[in-house]
């Protein structure tokens, strides 16, 4: 259907075999198209917030969950059993294409990933695997991507994601978390010419991994750059803004040629508000924005060429479902009705209560529909 999304650039072609797509809510704002409510999903929307998550996880080492494609697709599927979301995001990590480029990571039970041996030297880079071979290593995630596809039915799109290349680096260097980031900004500062050839390294990897997700049978993919608050405007425009670019225009020409119809692309840089104009004509349809962000600047910052996306501060999910219903409003009013995408500022907390997950994703659609009508 040529004239179902006028801004995406190639035909929509469905793939062979995967049911009709029912709701197309978010896909038509990802690509800028009116909407009749403004779409809906949470980051982090499959997670331990749910006691059916924590039941289905109980047992199983992270990444072994990681690696069977049916787990991934019933913690997928669990919150769109619950919540009337506009889009499904496939259930994985982003520190898989670290361990496909052949590093070790465990799951540290309350304290989070952890690297045994982190990158120390330039010497070593020569490590890591050739990231040609990256793909063939995530497999299991287009399994559980193609599976999701099927046994969604149609119901809302799929997204599929991956981190972004400084990111990525950060995980790599540190061997886990980080307060500052000290150790891979100090390969910035000491190592610029290593610190490039492994951001190039994470960027060939990425674009063959996103592309095929995409084959898979995602309909939307997400950059996460998590760790852009610990650039400033300086390094970010060195060493991030560079691959994020890099990444869009690759995965963009390379569906293309593999015949994929296009799909629209979301960057989302933490605590990256000193970019928004730069990422904002990086290559991606819609700019996701933290809850430190004012909607209101950041159209006027960014135009109206993008979508965004965003921005409830998580946090605002301990409030009483009355006032989550307020700060839904007040959100929505200052986005405005077009070209946007409601979500959280960051992930969902794992003590957050699914009832007023419920209330914010109802909120949202209750008053989107409302702003419509006036």
């Amino acid at each position: 259907h040529p004239d179902t999304y006028p801004n995406a650039p190639t035909l929509l072609s469905r793939p062979r075999g995967f049911p009709e797509l029912k709701n197309d809510t978010f896909l038509r704002a990802a690509w800028g198209e009116d909407t009749d409510y403004t779409p809906v999903w949470c980051m982090r929307q499959a997670g331990r917030y749910l006691p059916e998550f924590r039941e289905t996880r109980a047992a199983q080492d992270f990444f072994s969950t990681c690696r069977s494609p049916e787990a991934c697709c019933e913690l997928t599927l669990q919150p769109l059993r619950r919540f009337p979301l506009d889009a499904a995001i496939i259930f994985s990590d982003i520190l898989v294409v670290p361990q496909a480029l052949g590093m070790e990571v465990t799951m540290v039970p309350g304290k989070g990933p952890s690297f045994p041996e982190p990158l120390r030297e330039e010497r070593d880079l020569e490590r890591l695997r050739d990231p040609a071979t990256v793909a063939s290593e995530l497999d299991y995630v287009f399994q559980a991507i193609t599976l999701t596809r099927e046994r969604l039915a149609g119901r809302v799109p799929l997204i599929g994601f991956a981190g972004a290349p400084w990111t990525l680096m950060t995980y790599m260097i540190e061997g886990g978390s980080s307060s500052t980031m000290a150790q891979a900004k100090r390969w910035l500062y000491q190592r610029p010419q290593a610190s490039h050839q492994l951001l190039r390294i994470l960027t060939d990897a990425l674009v063959p991994y996103l592309v095929g997700q995409v084959a898979a049978g995602a309909q939307a993919l997400q950059l996460f750059e998590s760790h852009a608050g610990h650039l400033g405007p300086q390094l970010f425009n060195k060493f991030a803004l560079p691959y994020i670019r890099d990444v869009a225009k690759r995965v963009k020409a390379n569906l293309q040629k593999a015949g994929l119809a296009s799909v629209p692309m979301i960057i989302f840089a933490k605590d990256g508000h000193f970019a928004l104009e730069e990422l904002a004509q990086s290559g991606y349809e819609v700019v996701g924005l933290d809850w430190t962000v004012a909607p209101g600047k950041a159209r006027e910052r960014v135009g109206k060429t993008v979508t965004l996306q965003g921005n409830l501060d998580p946090c605002a999910l301990y409030a009483s479902k009355e006032e989550i219903g307020q700060l839904v409003q007040q959100m929505l009013d200052d986005f405005g009705p077009q070209r946007y995408i409601a979500n959280l500022g960051h992930g969902l907390y794992p003590d957050m209560d699914p009832e007023h997950v419920g209330a914010f994703v109802d909120a949202v659609h209750k008053h989107s529909r409302l702003l419509r009508q006036n």
